[in-house]
């Protein structure tokens, strides 16, 4: 994959090399993959389709659009696509209000990221208005950037957020983190040039070289993520 935006400026953390962590929030932050697929069975059942759970390796992780309109194709549902995705995000939000319970390890993590004034972005596939409500439990001090699926012309897999997440805070990709939960997520990370964390959520996900799988965050901190980034020639 390419893209067009450019990985501009750099700058040195003190002690490290390490020059941001860039976090993904549905699975990683707050534990609400369960919430995304329980709205997309709901909405599909008052449409009068059963989603079989197989649907549910497709979906996750990936941006609105592309689950919605995988699960238009699936079902053979009559229903546009804007519309679905209002009703998706509807009911997503309306979950939501009762409240976001955060992945173990995912306070501490963002306390002392911002405890030793890491650049810490959010990059997420879901929209900005899901975002900002999620932001009122995580905590909105802790993120120099958000960036929402639809604040981009393409998002994951596409590297197009980590690259303008880096760009927009003057660093290389190359010394940046990512913590993901999904192959989708990864997979965007991996193709900016970050090096990448995976606490997979809800499907396995291998580890490379250039990726370490975790169980949870609460194997994840500050060294830890230093650690991840080598000192380049």
């Amino acid at each position: 994959m390419t893209s067009s935006i450019p990985a501009v400026g750099t700058r040195t953390a003190e002690g490290s090399t390490l020059q941001a962590v860039f976090l993904d929030l549905d699975g990683t932050l707050v534990d609400t993959e369960n919430f995304w697929w329980e709205a997309e069975a709901e909405v599909f059942a008052d449409l009068g389709y059963i989603l079989d759970e197989a649907h549910r390796q497709v979906v996750v992780g990936g941006p609105m659009s592309r689950s919605a309109s995988y699960l238009i194709q699936a079902t053979g549902a009559t229903i546009a696509l804007a519309e679905l995705t209002v009703l998706l995000n509807a009911r997503f939000a309306a979950r939501i209000a009762r409240g976001v319970p955060l992945m173990p390890g995912a306070r501490r993590l963002l306390a002392e990221l911002a405890a030793h004034q890491v650049p810490t972005a959010l990059v997420s596939a879901s929209h900005r208005d899901i975002i900002d409500r999620m932001l009122d439990s995580l905590g909105a001090e802790h993120f120099h950037l958000t960036l929402a699926g639809d604040d981009l012309t393409r998002t994951k897999p596409h590297p197009d957020p980590y690259l303008t997440a880096a760009a927009r805070l003057g660093v290389d990709p190359a010394r940046c983190a990512v913590v993901e939960d999904t192959v989708t997520g990864v997979t965007s990370a991996e193709a900016a040039g970050c090096r990448v964390v995976a606490v997979p959520s809800l499907l396995p996900i291998e580890p490379t070289p250039t990726r370490t799988v975790v169980g949870s965050l609460e194997e994840v901190d500050l060294p830890f993520l230093r650690s991840l980034i080598t000192e380049k020639g």
